[in-house]
């Protein structure tokens, strides 16, 4: 029996299910870092999605999807890292990362 070979809509539903996925946890997450985590897997999710249009569509500029995953690895990288910088300036304020327990712009 011969397999179906791996298409668009393949790489389409992973990108999808882990966008759901990551936004899930984002959304229902206490903890700072969990959330960040959740971020990074959304991110990651669009870069899936961007490599597979420039795999399986045909357009003059064949690396369009390569570039814009590039730039989005570039983006999340710092994001993680200011990020993660905040977390710890919280956390040594408040002794607390859960996001319910951050009120820092409240007087």
């Amino acid at each position: 029996m011969a397999l179906a070979p791996i298409g668009l809509q393949h790489f389409l539903v992973l990108g999808t299910i882990l966008f759901c996925i990551g936004m899930y946890g984002a959304l229902s997450r206490s903890n700072a870092v969990g959330v960040l985590l959740s971020i990074e897997l959304m991110l990651n999710a669009v870069n899936v999605i961007m490599v597979a249009f420039a795999k399986f569509i045909d357009t003059p500029q064949e690396l369009a999807g390569q570039v814009f995953a590039i730039f989005i690895m570039t983006v999340a990288a710092a994001e993680a890292a200011v990020g993660l910088a905040i977390v710890i300036s919280v956390y040594r304020l408040r002794h607390s990362i859960q996001v319910d327990d951050i009120d820092l712009l409240k007087n």
